[in-house]
């Protein structure tokens, strides 16, 4: 079991360099020099030697490998460098923006697995005939909605037409969160509905389900006590993966809803070439990747003693 908590630790850090060293050298590769497209304008009217000490100030005078030294050094020691278009601490930026993305990611992984647990049950309910059907479909059609445009839809539903759901000056903060929180969550909910449902089905026709059922135990006793676990333990894995999707969602979601958080940060980054908190943001969102996924390779062992079993027996 050390072995393999080693191992999967291992791993784990590997990623993150490997997204930290791919992240610094496409950043380094955008055409230009940030700092001189910034502070070289004549209205400015500084001298070669104080553009020269403006780039030394940002560590941009260096070579491309002192400066991932360099980098690479300030982010194990925390500090993430400053922003060239503020002038202000990368950490300061992301003390103010992260929150509302972690607040909108949270809420939105928790209400994708609601859903799909939802669908699942309305799926195995006997004596549905063809609404099971429709309820079966309904992955499918979440999984092919684009985030911005049900983001959009929402808002002209829910909010301008029905009234039900403020996006504007919205009376409690909770209020606000309702419809980024359901764009984020439907399109990954999808994927864990497909996941359970088929898993549902293949463990419905394993023996021990059957002996179950052959003692007497009614339908809802046999999914609850024995097909519950076996099923979900599938869609950890793949919520994992679906992690990085839920991310990628929030940074749009947050632009349909004008939310203050790091995807605002990340596309005025992406204008200004502002290559400290572009890095910054790639960093955090890897690591949040990367800490979820361990987490879950960590936890699964537990979960399904199976695993244990062949762990102990490969020491």
């Amino acid at each position: 079991m050390a072995r393999y908590v080693l191992s999967r630790t291992g791993q784990a850090l590997l990623v993150l360099w490997a997204a930290f060293t791919i992240s610094f050298v496409l950043l380094q590769a955008m055409p230009g020099d940030a700092v001189l497209i910034k502070f070289q304008n004549p209205e400015y009217g500084l001298s070669p030697e104080q553009l020269a000490d403006i780039r030394a100030a940002y560590a941009a005078d260096g070579s491309l490998a002192s400066q991932y030294l360099q980098t690479i050094g300030n982010f194990l020691t925390g500090n993430f460098g400053y922003s060239l278009q503020r002038g202000v601490a990368v950490s300061a930026q992301l003390a103010v923006n992260l929150p509302s993305t972690i607040r909108l990611a949270g809420l939105g992984f928790a209400t994708a697995l609601t859903l799909a647990v939802i669908l699942a049950i309305f799926c195995n309910i006997p004596g549905l005939g063809r609404l099971r059907s429709f309820i079966h479909s309904i992955p499918s059609l979440f999984v092919s909605v684009p985030t911005f445009w049900l983001g959009i839809m929402l808002i002209q539903i829910f909010s301008f037409r029905l009234k039900l759901v403020p996006v504007i000056n919205p009376g409690q903060p909770w209020e606000g969160l309702i419809l980024p929180v359901l764009t984020v969550a439907v399109p990954i909910s999808a994927p864990m509905a497909q996941i359970l449902l088929r898993n549902i089905d293949e463990v419905l026709t394993r023996p021990f389900v059957a002996v179950a059922r052959a003692k007497g135990a009614s339908h809802s006793w046999v999914l609850w006590r024995h097909v519950a676990r076996n099923a979900l333990l599938p869609v950890l894995t793949v919520a994992g993966v679906l992690f990085g999707e839920l991310l990628a969602g929030a940074v749009v979601t947050e632009a349909v809803f004008g939310l203050n958080g790091i995807g605002g940060l990340a596309e005025q980054a992406v204008t200004f070439q502002d290559v400290a908190v572009l890095q910054a943001i790639v960093v955090i969102s890897a690591a949040t990747f990367v800490a979820i996924n361990l987490a879950i390779d960590l936890l699964y062992p537990v979960l399904d003693p199976r695993l244990k079993t062949k762990l102990g027996t490969a020491r």
